[in-house]
């Protein structure tokens, strides 16, 4: 039970998920789901095994992903053909969608791209404006450095005192010379200048072989600094050169560009023996970076997204500019600031970020500066590209509209149409209006409107006759017994399924007394609404004959039918017998006056005594029944004579058996033994081997068995002929 309860919650759930359209049906949502099983089952398992072999566990990502991969793919698909079935079904929506794809979406990407590029241009031009000024200030200091360099390389060539007396007069002159500092090497030794131009906390830098300029961090500072190195007189002389890299310096460099923010990393000062690492360890890594909501730190990530660093605000200089319209809009852009540890000349693990907030008028100022009046002839080019591109996109929306309004108008005159002669009216005509494949449609629907008024009336006809075989298909349910009365030594059962909608079988139980029950079985020729008739006929006449045959019904006795109940009572005395010959010599008188004559029937009738256990039959033409013993034997009640209705005149032999307890009387008709597939007939054997193997069970599962087994055997084929089983089993 449990068993079966689970199966039957699963076909129910199946059904459910068919209806809602969520059941796998084709190959590829077969194949989808196959994936998505797959690839979460190797999910769970690398979990698993990342708890005991996480090296085991890291080689199932590859296949996860892959496999994740596949089936959303899939189900993309999926989604996409559902999408279509269900949304894209009218005509009107799948215009819009195809006009939308065709004329909208490409312009909005082109708008998009457009605005993207421009502010992804725009940017990178505040960004170089900024750097390149850096570069500016380092190339300016490296000049100044190298005639340093080699004024001292002349003096100590000679054999003279190492002075610069060239920088106190820059000093004066260049207010930037103020801020900045330089000191010079002689081997390893500082010379004199590190003292006068205030280089003097400079360390030696061991890392230096000839031309330097970079920004450092030095102490806890950022500065640009230049050095250069050179062999004088058999010894290494250096020369650096050194300035602030601070607010002051970032305000002079973009005092009219917008507001510049500097992340840097905080590093104290004395970091003592440890250096950052080189910016190689994060080879094969991507850095993303996200400004915090009050800009006062930046988020960086490094590939993985577990792997996060805080840059806090160093400072922040200028001011964003004031909006000149609407279109005037902020733009913000980082980049990332190399940085070179003083100490070791390699490169800073984390890097200093440079943030730009600029408005594209500022930097179209700057970009345009030294064009002038060309400027305006280049505004004058743009704007009337996209006057002219939004002139052709109006063009092509009252384009499609009008196409759009055409179809539609006629899908929807169509429509119009068809639900006037859906109330009847076939006198509507579409109007035509145009000459092309829509007005061709209106005018074959106007032609098909005519011919539909003919069609109603066969329909209404054949209708008729549906409702005529649905009252004779009630009425002939009615034929058949409901209600049996078993009797004590015996029990029946009786099943007839029609192959149309009547059916020509007949069986019948009627209880003549306490201890007799009369067995009845046929088949009437031909099928349909004929043989219903003639059905119906022998059913009324087998009832009227098993009483009026009796010589004592001649008298005035008490007689009672019980039609639904399938009983009929009468009194008589106690030995007197129905003969089942003479019942069927006159039905086959009855049938022989008053049936055509390709009509008859084949019926076998038999009166069982309970007292005696004897069945006393005459078979009409009928399929000889069978009697299965408790051994598995088997016989057949073939006593009786030729079909009843076909010659008149005709008489019935009568046989009788004596039936043991646990015996099983089985009468049928052709439609069981006779259906047909590749292998053949169903047979009578294989009918008597299902008896025979199932005897121990209630009669009705035995007959459900039966029927089910000759189903089968016909398959998807149309049922060929009714088919009728009645089972007894002595007591």
């Amino acid at each position: 039970m449990p068993a079966k309860r689970m199966q039957w919650s699963y076909l129910e759930l199946r059904r459910k998920l068919i209806e809602a359209e969520l059941w796998p049906r084709g190959r590829m949502a077969r194949l989808a789901c196959y994936l998505a099983g797959s690839a979460f089952v190797l999910y769970a398992l690398r979990k698993l095994l990342g708890l005991f072999a996480p090296s085991w566990g890291a080689h199932l990502g590859g296949w996860v992903g892959f496999l994740a991969f596949v089936a959303a793919v899939l189900f993309f698909i999926l989604g996409f053909r559902w999408v279509k079935r269900r949304i894209l079904w009218r005509l009107r929506n799948r215009l819009i969608v195809t006009y939308m794809f065709i004329g909208v979406i490409p312009a909005v990407l082109l708008v998009a791209m457009g605005l993207i590029t421009l502010y992804g241009l725009g940017g990178q031009f505040a960004v170089f404006l900024v750097t390149s000024e850096i570069h500016s200030q380092l190339r300016s200091m490296a000049g100044v450095n190298d005639a340093v360099s080699n004024a001292l390389a002349a003096r100590l060539e000679r054999g003279e005192a190492p002075a610069a007396e060239s920088l106190a007069g820059l000093r004066k002159r260049d207010p930037a010379w103020q801020r900045r500092h330089v000191c010079a090497w002689y081997g390893n030794k500082p010379l004199s200048l590190c003292n006068d131009f205030g280089g003097a906390s400079l360390t030696y830098p061991e890392f230096m072989k000839g031309s330097f300029q970079d920004i450092v961090h030095d102490g806890g500072q950022l500065y640009l600094r230049v050095g250069s190195s050179m062999q004088v007189a058999g010894n290494k002389l250096t020369v650096v050169t050194g300035e602030p890299f601070d607010k002051d310096l970032v305000s002079k460099i973009a005092s009219d560009l917008g507001e510049i923010t500097l992340y840097t990393p905080a590093i104290k000062k004395d970091a003592g023996s440890k250096q950052p690492a080189p910016a190689s360890s994060t080879a094969g890594s991507s850095l993303s970076a996200a400004p915090d909501q009050d800009r006062s730190k930046l988020v960086i990530t490094k590939g993985n997204p577990n792997d996060r660093e805080e840059l806090p605000a160093r400072f922040t200089v200028g001011a964003v500019p004031e909006s000149t319209g609407s279109f005037d809009r902020e733009i913000t852009f980082g980049t990332p600031l190399p940085v070179t540890d003083w100490k070791t000349g390699t490169p800073q693990q984390v890097l200093a970020v440079l943030q730009v907030t600029t408005r594209p008028a500022v930097l179209y100022a700057h970009l345009f500066a030294a064009l002038g009046e060309f400027v305006r002839g280049v505004i004058y080019i743009l704007v009337g590209i996209g006057i002219v591109f939004a002139i052709i996109e109006l063009i092509a929306l009252i384009i499609g509209t009008r196409m759009t309004r055409t179809v539609t108008g006629a899908v929807a005159e169509l429509h119009n149409a068809t639900r006037h002669v859906d109330r009847g009216d076939f006198s509507h005509r579409i109007p035509i209006r145009s000459n092309d494949q829509l007005s061709d449609l209106a005018l074959s629907f106007n032609s098909m409107t005519a011919s539909i008024e003919k069609l109603i009336l066969e329909q209404k006809e054949k209708q008729r006759l549906e409702n005529e075989l649905t009252i004779a298909q009630e009425v002939q349910a009615q034929l058949f017994p409901r209600q049996i009365s078993q009797l004590e030594s015996l029990e029946v059962h009786g099943f007839c399924r029609p192959a149309r909608t009547v059916s020509g079988d007949y069986y019948d139980f009627l209880t003549a007394s306490s201890h007799k029950l009369i067995l009845a079985v046929g088949d009437i020729s031909g099928k349909g609404i004929s043989a219903a008739l003639l059905m119906a006929t022998i059913h009324s006449a087998v009832r009227a004959y098993s009483v009026e045959s009796l010589p004592q019904m001649r008298e005035p006795l008490a007689v009672g039918a019980v039609g639904g109940a399938g009983r009929v009572m009468a009194t008589w005395p106690e030995g007197i017998e129905v003969s089942p010959g003479a019942l069927l010599g006159l039905l086959n008188h009855q049938l022989y006056d008053s049936t055509p004559p390709e009509k008859y029937a084949t019926l076998f009738l038999g009166i069982y005594d309970g007292h005696l256990h004897r069945l006393t039959y005459s078979n009409g033409g009928h399929l000889p029944p069978i009697l299965i013993g408790k051994d598995g034997g088997v016989r057949r009640l073939e006593a009786g004579g030729t079909v009843v209705g076909l010659f008149d005149n005709m008489s019935y032999d009568e046989g009788s058996v004596q039936l043991h307890p646990g015996e099983i009387f089985v009468a049928y008709s052709d439609g069981v033994t006779e259906p047909e597939n590749d292998f053949g007939e169903f047979g009578e054997q294989r009918l008597i081997d299902l008896v025979r193997s199932n005897r121990h069970l209630p009669l009705p599962q035995i007959s459900q068995i039966v029927t089910m087994a000759v189903d089968d055997w016909i398959g998807e084929n149309e049922q060929p002929d009714d088919v009728t089983l009645v089972l007894a089993r002595a007591r």
